[in-house]
């Protein structure tokens, strides 16, 4: 089992890493898949968020695509949103969960899928405004295992109008707020699985280095394919597992 949760993390690294997401998008439904129950799954889920985001932003800001000036007003938003996720986790059952993360994926999806991946110029918009779109999305996204960035990126390139690879790693530094804040939260409420959360953590370190050096690398066409296909298997695998 410890193989295969490494095995889990470096895939998940690397994903998160390429995709600018906090992780919990793929690892909570491998991990409902190996038979974790899905509060269980949100618990490690939000441990390894903290790695793959702390790193990857890192990594991000290095290569000059991570902006701090709009995203600092999303991730204070996120991080007093994600406070109320062990609340809501605690109160929403586990069936109502899977049906809000579902929700989730496919309004990203349909977003995603009819906006371009660049435009010339970014959109001004108040900082009260994006505190509060993080307040939501913090509120929502741990709660369902995920760090938000599913749908920030989504929002930051449709309504927003960021280039891709920017909304990417605002996405991935939103994670940073989100899962900390997150993490705070769960461990009061008593949620957080902190072995199998720091194992699978520490291995996505080694994916995100790869696949934020293949982000680089990519086109926005391409990458908004990739993306897009990728929702699309998510979305998926839930769809059956949720209605089967």
């Amino acid at each position: 089992m410890i193989l295969e949760l490494i095995a889990l993390g470096v895939g998940v690294g690397a994903l998160s890493g390429f995709f600018g997401i906090g992780g919990g998008t793929i690892l909570v439904p491998v991990l409902l898949f190996m038979g974790y129950d899905i509060k269980m799954a949100i618990g490690i889920s939000v441990i390894q968020m903290v790695f793959s985001s702390v790193y990857g932003s890192f990594l991000n800001f290095k290569k000059g695509t991570l902006s701090f000036d709009t995203v600092l007003s999303i991730g204070l938003g996120g991080f007093l949103g994600a406070l109320l996720s062990g609340l809501v986790i605690s109160v929403l059952s586990s069936r109502v969960l899977e049906y809000i993360f579902l929700l989730f994926i496919m309004i990203a999806l349909v977003r995603m899928a009819y906006k371009p991946a660049s435009y010339k110029q970014s959109r001004k918009v108040h900082p009260l405004i994006l505190f509060l779109i993080g307040a939501l999305l913090g509120v929502f996204a741990i709660s369902i295992g995920v760090g938000g960035s599913i749908l920030l990126v989504p929002i930051l390139v449709g309504f927003l109008h960021f280039e891709l690879k920017k909304a990417i790693s605002a996405g991935l530094f939103f994670v940073v707020f989100s899962s900390f804040s997150g993490l705070i939260s769960l461990s009061i409420a008593g949620h957080i699985q902190y072995l199998e959360g720091t194992l699978i953590g520490l291995a996505s370190l080694v994916g995100v280095f790869t696949g934020v050096h293949l982000n680089h690398l990519t086109s926005n066409q391409v990458q908004k394919r990739l993306l897009l296909g990728f929702y699309i298997l998510v979305l998926s695998y839930l769809l059956m597992r949720t209605f089967s």
